[in-house]
């Protein structure tokens, strides 16, 4: 079985600003980066450290990595943020005036990517990775919109992941992908949920 523990990112600039940022790519904040830090204390043993490549997550991914001793880092393409089109670097106040309606019914705007292309992109990566790795237990720093989207692919409720909370992964060679349990690696300290997506 390969085990993959998939993990939000810390807070970003935008996040703490409100701002969706989708593939855009702004940097973690000071709080961002003590939250990886604290992080790494509950990470435990992992056999790889990856990520996707924007900033946010190849940061916090470094600061896990240097604290439980493994690297480096390697980076995925497909596990970057859902592209959130025309909505990247607005607040949700200005989708709702620019887009009435659009959030409540479900809507999206133009650029933004399909559910089926995000699903298709990001388990087409974990799938290379399960490859390359079987048998591992993998550290994937990623996004929320990326852990939501394959939490509900397999079957469970769409609900917020804060930053460096986190759900594994397993694979079976047999059975696939099965959901394990959620976390909050930062037992409770220093939480913050962006409430974008």
């Amino acid at each position: 079985m390969t085990r993959i523990l998939l993990v939000r990112h810390g807070q970003s600039t935008w996040n703490e600003a409100g701002l969706w940022q989708g593939q855009a790519n702004p940097p973690l904040t000071d709080l961002g980066r003590r939250q990886a830090r604290i992080a790494a204390l509950s990470v435990g043993t992992v056999d790889l450290v990856c990520s996707s490549r924007l900033d946010r997550a190849r940061e916090t991914a470094q600061v896990l990595a240097d604290a439980i001793g493994i690297g480096p880092v390697l980076e995925l393409e497909g596990m970057a943020e859902r592209d959130a089109g025309e909505w990247s670097g607005m607040t949700r106040a200005e989708i709702d005036h620019r887009y009435p309606d659009y959030l409540a019914t479900g809507r999206r705007p133009g650029g933004w990517e399909p559910d089926e292309a995000l699903s298709a992109r990001v388990m087409g990566t974990l799938d290379a990775l399960v490859e390359r790795f079987a048998g591992s237990d993998i550290l994937c720093v990623t996004h929320g919109g990326v852990i939501m989207q394959i939490e509900e692919g397999l079957g469970a409720g769409r609900h917020r992941v804060a930053n460096l909370g986190g759900r594994w992964l397993d694979h079976h060679p047999q059975r696939g992908y099965g959901l394990g349990d959620r976390l909050d690696l930062l037992a409770e300290h220093d939480v913050t949920i962006p409430d974008q997506i």
